[in-house]
């Protein structure tokens, strides 16, 4: 069974899976936003979500990869949050946001279950979000591989906020990868000088490289201050890499079918 993908800016997706949607990484508050994320660093929000929060819909779940940082979860997707059935996230994020939130820590497995009897198994996959030891300072951040019957080409992997490293690739290691929502931009702030905390182009091309997919949908790219390669700065990069025809973007607000 194929999904339907919409954009709404940065990370945040709207999947739909048959009768089940879920929702990732939700950000929804207008732009003009400025934002701390800690230890000195910070962003400005520049756009506005191309799907308000009024019209998003039910959810079934929503796939959190990390909570501490609002270009991945603000206030009003808080808000959405209290309005999903279910909220994947990790194991510390679930203990922080407490409710309806459930922590995986990496390769644990749940479940959800369509309205017409369909299973899809979501796995937490590993991520880094910046420089070895991170975690330490940002906290922890996880990635998600889904699994239902009937896919094509492989399982549908999100990477989270993560740079390449070793784990991103154990990834590619341990499934088939039909098609990979990476998460680039090269976030990086003035403080930090050349550390990066999510892929610039040239990880993205490697972690496509190691997981082989069919599809690569580049998505947190645009929209905040802190992101320093847009689209215009990754597509030279995968068709240096013999990736271009794999390359799939997405306009924002509208849906696309994807065959997984």
């Amino acid at each position: 069974m194929d999904c339907r993908l919409t954009h709404v800016g940065a990370a945040t997706l709207i999947l739909e899976i048959g009768s089940l949607r879920l929702l990732t990484d939700p950000v929804f508050d207008p732009a003009g936003g400025r934002y701390s994320f800690g230890w000195g660093t910070g962003s400005t929000k520049l756009t506005n979500p191309a799907v308000p929060a009024a019209a998003v819909g039910a959810i079934d779940a929503v796939l959190l990869s990390h909570d501490q940082h609002e270009d991945n979860l603000d206030k009003a997707g808080r808000g959405l949050l209290r309005t999903a059935k279910r909220t994947l996230t990790t194991t510390v994020g679930a203990r922080r946001l407490g409710g309806n939130a459930e922590g995986l820590r990496v390769w644990e497995s749940t479940t959800l279950v369509t309205a017409d009897g369909m299973t899809v198994t979501i796995t937490a996959t590993p991520a880094r979000h910046g420089p070895p030891g991170i975690h330490l300072f940002s906290g922890a951040t996880i990635g998600f591989l889904l699994q239902w019957a009937g896919q094509q080409h492989g399982a549908l992997y999100i990477s989270g906020d993560t740079v390449w490293y070793d784990g991103v690739a154990e990834v590619g290691r341990r499934f088939k990868v039909g098609t990979a929502i990476l998460h680039l931009g090269k976030a990086s702030f003035p403080i930090t000088g050349p550390a990066q905390f999510t892929m610039k182009a040239a990880g993205g091309v490697q972690a496509a490289q190691a997981l082989q997919p069919r599809t690569i949908i580049p998505i947190h790219t645009e929209g905040w201050a802190h992101f320093r390669e847009p689209q215009a700065h990754i597509q030279p990069a995968f068709a240096a890499a013999g990736l271009a025809d794999r390359l799939l973007w997405l306009q924002a607000g509208v849906p696309q079918m994807i065959e997984v």
